[in-house]
């Protein structure tokens, strides 16, 4: 199994519009790849390598300093939003029968009132600047794939648009931009079954996944995981489980996990990914019958996917 390719120019972020012609071109190439694989690699988005690297870079400075410094910005700490805030190493697991992923992150939900890590760039940027302003372009890059995967469904551009209109705002909007920081391990001194990342499927709507180097596998119709290597410029799309949900299976939201680095490798892994889901209040509802799952909202899906993990 291949994750394809497809060239995003005809409607990157440099674009006001899209042609009919190039959206029917765009939107076979994006049905193909979500009906049987889940997963596809967009190039020339208009999001930059520049634009990532900023943002895994002082992602990094903030994931270096010590612990006692991180965790005033633990998960939990903000009333406002629950979400948003560091993740210490292990203390989350992806697959709840195996010990706590060997991985940090930083949750970002935007809110006037949450507080920022006081970090800067060389460039004298902020912590908040950088991550801001990237969660709004890949904000309207997301739009942009909803637009074009209705468009696969021959349904209206709305069908999709509106019930992701209140992405950023966090008390009606859990879509979550996620830097990821994989510190160097010895695989051999890794507990039993532990992985950098465990083996799951997102909760959302889509994913849009920026990533600094291999170890991220994606699970086969075949029911056997492949490696989906780091394509320089390129940005990994995969459906989530409410989309799958949303098309009564048509789009398929698959499985996937990021490796322990083999015996000897040293390297850190840095991702970005940022998780789109509708409005809280959406009712997400089979498009065609016979409806294969019953009605639900987003935040009582995430609910009960959470407490899966527990």
């Amino acid at each position: 199994m291949d994750i394809p390719t497809v060239d995003f120019s005809a409607y990157s972020l440099e674009k006001k519009e899209v042609s009919d012609e190039d959206l029917e071109i765009l939107s076979q190439a994006l049905k193909e790849a979500f009906t049987e694989i889940g997963f596809v690699y967009l190039v020339k988005t208009g999001i930059s390598e520049e634009e990532v690297q900023r943002v895994m870079d002082i992602s990094k400075d903030f994931f270096l300093q010590p612990e006692d410094v991180k965790q005033p910005f633990s998960r939990g700490s903000f009333p406002h939003n629950v979400h948003h805030g560091w993740v210490a190493m292990e203390t989350e697991g992806l697959s709840p029968r195996h010990p706590g992923d060997l991985k940090e992150a930083f949750n970002v939900l935007l809110h006037p009132e949450i507080k920022w890590p006081s970090v800067k760039s060389s460039q004298e940027e902020s912590f908040q600047d950088i991550h801001t302003s990237f969660f709004l372009r890949c904000k309207e890059l997301s739009l942009r794939v909803l637009r074009v995967m209705a468009h696969c469904l021959d349904v209206a551009p709305e069908t999709f648009l509106e019930p992701h209109r209140n992405i950023g705002e966090a008390f009606v909007n859990c879509t979550t931009l996620r830097s990821l920081y994989y510190p160097a391990v010895q695989s051999e001194h890794a507990k039993e079954g532990q992985l950098r990342c465990g083996d799951h499927s997102d909760y959302g709507s889509i994913t849009l996944l920026f990533q600094s180097s291999e170890g991220l596998e994606v699970r086969s119709r075949a029911n056997e995981f492949v490696a989906a290597p780091c394509i320089p410029g390129g940005v990994l799309v995969n459906i989530a489980d409410l989309m799958q949900r949303w098309t009564n299976d048509y789009f398929v939201s698959v499985r996937h996990r990021v490796l322990l680095p083999p015996p000897g490798d040293s390297r850190t892994r840095q991702s970005v990914a940022f998780f789109v889901h509708p409005d809280n209040t959406t009712l997400i509802t089979c498009n065609k019958n016979p409806e294969k799952y019953p009605p639900v909202t987003p935040v009582d899906y995430i609910a009960e996917c959470l407490r899966s993990l527990n």
